[in-house]
């Protein structure tokens, strides 16, 4: 999570479970309110290969089924031999 200005990063531990799952259970964007209402902050949650909210693929559903069919490129072993030739 993004706290403050500047970019810095703030890590905090959650360890109440009934909000872990809350959390969770978060389709795409949490908005976090204190106890009165007022908002405190908005994340998004990170889902594995699915887009940030308001962001459009220019690919239908069906095209990156195919696309995730093809298998093109090398082997890791010979890119791993090749990289180990440079030393």
């Amino acid at each position: 999570m993004m706290a403050g200005t500047g970019g810095t990063r703030t890590s905090i531990t959650i360890t109440d479970p009934q909000l872990l799952a809350q959390l969770r259970s978060a389709p795409d964007q949490v908005e976090l309110k204190d106890p009165e209402g007022n908002v405190l902050g908005r994340l998004a949650v990170e889902c594995l290969g699915k887009l940030p909210p308001g962001v459009k693929s220019p690919f239908t559903d069906e095209e990156r089924a195919e696309m995730r069919k093809e298998r093109t490129g090398r082997p890791l072993k010979d890119i791993l031999r090749d990289l180990g030739a440079r030393g």
